[in-house]
């Protein structure tokens, strides 16, 4: 077998690499700033019992912007509360601003405290709400239940 040779790059390699990949970074922030022709989005909330998920498309569905109550800094069962979901609605309500968008359907997911709070807050922001959706899952009866524990 034998040892295996390593090829060390030399700095002017290095360089050219990081160019290269520097000049890829810049084509896609210029990709999702050429998103500012959009108008129109779509934003899904994703309301748990721990969390508070948003999400910005546009129509087609292309995530433009995301945040949650844990990328900003709440931790525990503060992430969970109204109050935190309200702060990520702002965050991703400035980011939308930025992109152009003007108006938003909203999409509705889970069962959790920031569902309206989070819808409040993209309003206030003046962010045009055009339609707000339920989509959480409902099961129509599921699985078989397990069988009754005796002990």
């Amino acid at each position: 077998m034998g040892k295996k040779r390593v090829i060390r790059q030399t700095e002017e390699e290095l360089a050219r690499e990081g160019d290269a990949l520097l000049a890829k970074r810049e084509q896609a922030v210029a990709g999702a700033g050429g998103a500012k022709g959009v108008r129109r989005g779509v934003i899904h909330i994703l309301a748990t019992y721990n969390n508070t998920l948003l999400n910005l498309t546009d129509m087609s569905g292309a995530v433009l912007a995301w945040s949650s109550a844990g990328a900003l800094g709440f931790k525990g069962t503060k992430k969970a509360t109204p109050f935190a979901a309200a702060r990520v609605s702002e965050t991703v309500a400035e980011k939308a601003k930025r992109l152009g968008i003007e108006e938003v359907v909203v999409l509705v997911k889970g069962v959790g405290a920031g569902r309206e709070s989070a819808i409040r807050a993209l309003a206030n922001r003046g962010i045009g709400v055009s339609l707000i959706k339920d989509i959480t899952p409902v099961p129509h009866n599921g699985p078989r239940p397990k069988k009754v524990r005796r002990v």
